[in-house]
Order: structure tokens, then C-alpha cells, then sequence
């Protein structure tokens, strides 16, 4: 078959991503000291992606070179596991650098340590199963008129999983409200403390809060038009409203290390010593605690 442009993009954009989160898994693993909640959470977002991205790799091959119900049913199962996985990934670092703030004081416990290693085996889990609805028999291979705009899922399948990510956004959103209230209010406090308001607490303050926006605004922006057009949209409609969508839709898996990963100081200076290994000791980093926003 002709290569169509916008496999060949998704293509891309999945070795991308692949590349991308393989380092930060990679980073993860080899550094001992990143072993802290944080680091687990932001190492399943990582292996979320990289999986996200090898899927994005093979659906490609096994389309131009593999022509087969049966692979097709594996990899879109595959890739509808590896992106639940990546989202709900987000949403346990979200509830994370809420309970940071919100129980700071205990925070640092086997309580937290036990909190986060069953949201991460729940999130793993439910993605396993709706990875597998597919393969199982929830496919519209020989009923095309239950066929949705994402062949071979079926209309009902998607429509569950776009709920799933609406709920899921509405609840990060809550969440993230929540921290920036929390880092408003810790901010003032300690202004008052001090018995004046500086400019810098306006200036924190403010950063915070923009950073937060920033977090929401990307995942929304690329998971958002995407999960609106799988329960509006028409599977007769032109194929190119669905690449238009989901394209933008593999951006965040390819954000996401930038947000989560490489802006922290451990990580860039673990990288220093896997990539280089030239780092000096002289060299200052300072740790981001999880409520580091």
C-alpha cells in the first residue's frame, strides 16, 4: 500500500517518544538514589510513553509490512494499554503532589510508599483490561457498523474510554486547584510571618500557579480534541479528521519527560554521570521536593 503522510508522522512521533522516555527509564534504573515515590511515578509515566512510542512504532510496520486482523487487534490493544497507562500515570503524580502538600508532615512514610504502589498497580491493571477488550472480542472486524472513528474499536469502546479521560481530567483539574490553593496559602503565611508582603512572594506565587497552568493546559490541549471527536465523530468521516486529532494527541507522551523528568535537578545531574560521566562534584544541584510544582 501507498505510505500515507500521517502514519509515516505518527511514525515519527512515537521513535520520538520512544527515544525520549527510554532515557528517563534508563536514568531511573541505573541511579540508585532515585528510588523516592516521586521518582517511581515519574519512572511508570516513562515506561507509560516508551511503551506508547514502540506501539506507535510497530502499528506502522505491521500495517505497511504485516497485513493481519490479528496484529492489527494486538497493536491497537496494545497502544490503547501503553496510553491509559500514560494517563493515569498523570493523574497518580497529580494525587501525589497533592498528599505532598496537603500531608507534608507525613508524607515521608510507608503509608505514602504503600498509597502510591497501589494507585500505579490499579492504574497498570485497569489499562491491562481495556488494552485487552479488544483482542477479547470488543472489535468491529465483522460488524463495521458498530466500527467508531478509531478502527477496530467499536463506538461503545471508545466512548467508554473518552468518559475514562474526561473524568480523569475533571479530577486532576480539582487537584490542581486544590495545590495552587495550598501554595497560595502556605506563600501568605509566610509573608505574614515576616510582617510584610514582598514582591518575591507575588513573584513565587505566580510562578507556581503559571507552571500548574501550563501542566493542565498541555495535557488538555493534547488529549481534549482527540477524546471530543471519538463521541462526536462519524467513522464516515474523512480518515484525516481522526490523524488530525490523535497526532496532537501523541504530542503529551513526548511533552511529558520535558515536564516531569528532565527539569529536575537529580535527574539532569544522574544523566550527566550515565551520558558523560563527567559530572564534578563542585557542581551545585539542589533537589525539587515532590510539591515542587
Amino acid at each position: 500500500a501507498a505510505l500515507n503522510p500521517w502514519d509515516v508522522m505518527l511514525c515519527v512521533s512515537g521513535t520520538a517518544i520512544a527515544c525520549e522516555n527510554a532515557l528517563v527509564v534508563a536514568i531511573i534504573c541505573y541511579s540508585p538514589a532515585l528510588r523516592t515515590p516521586m521518582f517511581v511515578l515519574v519512572g511508570s509515566l516513562a515506561t507509560a510513553d516508551l511503551l506508547a512510542g514502540l506501539g506507535l512504532i510497530l502499528n506502522f510496520v505491521f500495517q505497511y509490512v504485516i497485513r493481519s486482523e490479528t496484529v492489527s487487534l494486538l497493536t491497537v490493544g496494545f497502544l490503547v494499554a501503553s496510553f491509559t497507562a500514560s494517563v493515569s500515570s498523570l493523574l497518580a503524580i497529580t494525587v501525589d503532589r497533592y498528599l505532598s502538600l496537603y500531608n507534608a508532615l507525613t508524607y515521608y512514610s510507608e503509608r505514602t510508599v504503600l498509597c502510591i504502589h497501589t494507585m500505579l498497580a490499579g492504574a497498570w491493571g485497569v489499562s491491562l483490561c481495556l488494552g485487552l477488550l479488544p483482542v477479547l472480542g470488543w472489535n468491529c472486524l465483522h460488524d463495521h457498523t458498530a466500527c467508531s472513528v478509531v478502527r477496530p474499536l467499536t463506538k461503545s469502546n471508545v466512548t467508554l474510554l473518552s468518559a475514562s479521560f474526561f473524568l480523569i481530567f475533571l479530577i486532576m483539574l480539582h487537584l490542581y486547584i486544590e495545590i495552587c490553593k495550598i501554595v497560595c496559602r502556605h506563600a501568605h503565611q509566610i509573608a505574614l510571618q515576616q510582617h510584610f508582603l514582598t514582591a518575591s512572594h507575588y513573584v513565587t506565587t505566580k510562578k507556581g500557579v503559571s507552571t500548574l497552568a501550563i501542566i493542565l493546559g498541555t495535557f488538555g490541549a493534547s488529549w481534549l480534541p482527540f477524546a471530543i471527536y471519538c463521541v462526536v465523530g462519524d467513522p464516515d468521516y474523512p480518515s484525516v479528521y481522526t490523524y488530525a486529532t490523535l497526532l496532537p494527541a501523541t504530542y503529551n507522551s513526548m511533552i511529558n519527560p520535558i515536564i516531569y523528568a528532565y527539569r529536575n535537578q537529580e535527574i539532569q545531574r544522574s544523566m550527566w554521570v550515565l551520558l558523560c560521566g563527567c559530572f564534578q562534584a563542585k557542581v551545585s544541584f539542589r533537589s525539587r521536593s515532590p510539591s515542587d510544582v
